[in-house]
């Protein structure tokens, strides 16, 4: 396996993901630091996180896709600071003009107007309401919801007008919005599932460098337990020959933890991911960088991804069938239910403005 092109080593990105700035596959120009022969000191840089915004006319996205589970989602952020190096969301960002590597992690963009065009969307004529899944791409409440605080607007909205959500999430700062969520746990108006990919803190803290620890998400779901929030853990993504090993003993802690339901996917490696995460196993686990392409490629049809509908999720072949199998097994043994209660449609209408009439009833 080759390495990516380095950063320019002036350069200094701390707790980050990548040290790998791949080229946008959209652009015609590539760019890689190279040494210059002038033998000038110049000083290091630091890496620091910068967040553009931007102005959406519109913010609900809309997928046919058969096996997702959902046509409808929302994402406050694009990019995400988590800097998880796996992240199939990354070749997004190239549709900015923007690398899928360091840039993704650094370089976000905040959607301030979101709560608004969300309402406007919501109220337009024809409207359908059905589950509207949020952090679908990037997860919203990352860091940078600290300060911008469009995820708590959003779910204000979603409650006010009564909208059924579903939310991945492994941010932390989703406990701060706990009041929204329970009221709406109490309506039958929210699903959140907790992402966990390996209960080794050390392996995530390489893996996911600015994500909260596998303990501290254990924490979350207690959390959403405590305060009545439907929970599922999303045991994902399951790495072949990394954290494979690992499917039932993170299944028990979140089980232990108070998720209700589970739901896996296998490693996929779309576009520039595969580049960039080929990368990260040479400079951080050389040794089992082999062993685990091997197998994942067991599974996607002798390639690094597979994103035919049916099989990207799960992968085909005897090992795919065996980790099908573990899961299934495992997810008996320990009491999970075959899936959350379904979320309730019947209460969706416009919030009530000043001087609206009150019903009767």
């Amino acid at each position: 396996m080759s390495r990516l092109p380095p950063l320019d080593p002036r350069l200094q990105a701390p707790a980050r993901g990548t040290a790998a700035q791949p080229a946008p596959r959209f652009d015609r120009q590539n760019r890689e630091w190279a040494e210059d022969g002038w033998d000038l000191e110049e000083d290091a840089r630091s890496v620091v996180r910068e967040v553009a915004v931007e102005r959406p006319r519109s913010v609900i996205s809309w997928n046919n896709s058969p096996d997702l589970g959902f046509d409808r989602a929302v994402n406050p952020y694009r990019g995400c600071e988590h800097g998880c190096i796996y992240c199939y969301a990354r070749p997004t960002h190239a549709y900015l003009g923007l690398s899928p590597g360091l840039d993704f992690e650094t370089r976000l963009i905040a959607r301030p107007d979101a709560p608004e065009v969300l309402a406007r969307e919501l109220g337009r004529k024809g409207y359908r309401v059905a589950p509207i899944c949020l952090g679908s791409n990037t997860d919203p409440w990352q860091p940078v919801e600290a300060h911008h605080r469009i995820t708590r607007r959003v779910l204000e909205v979603l409650r006010d007008w009564r909208h059924p959500v579903t939310i991945t999430t492994r941010g932390t700062l989703i406990e701060r919005d706990l009041d929204i969520l329970s009221a709406m746990a109490g309506e039958g108006l929210v699903q959140v599932g907790v992402s966990i990919t390996t209960l080794d803190a050390p392996l995530a803290r390489a893996m996911e460098p600015r994500a909260p620890s596998p303990q501290r998400r254990l924490a979350i779901l207690s959390a959403l337990a405590r305060a009545g929030v439907p929970a599922r853990l999303m045991l994902a993504p399951v790495i072949p020959g990394l954290t494979d090993h690992e499917m039932e003993r993170i299944m028990e802690a979140a089980r232990d933890a108070g998720a209700q339901a589970a739901w896996w996917s296998l490693l996929r490696l779309p576009h520039e991911v595969s580049p960039l995460f080929r990368d990260w196993l040479e400079r951080h686990r050389p040794g089992a960088a082999a062993k685990v392409m091997h197998r994942l490629q067991d599974m996607r049809d002798g390639k690094d991804n597979d994103a035919a509908f049916g099989r990207r999720f799960t992968g085909q072949g005897p090992v795919a069938a065996l980790l099908r199998q573990r899961f299934k097994l495992a997810k008996r043994r320990l009491g999970y239910a075959a899936e959350l209660p379904a979320l309730d449609l019947s209460k969706f209408r416009p919030p009530e403005g000043p001087g609206d009439q009150l019903s009767l009833f």
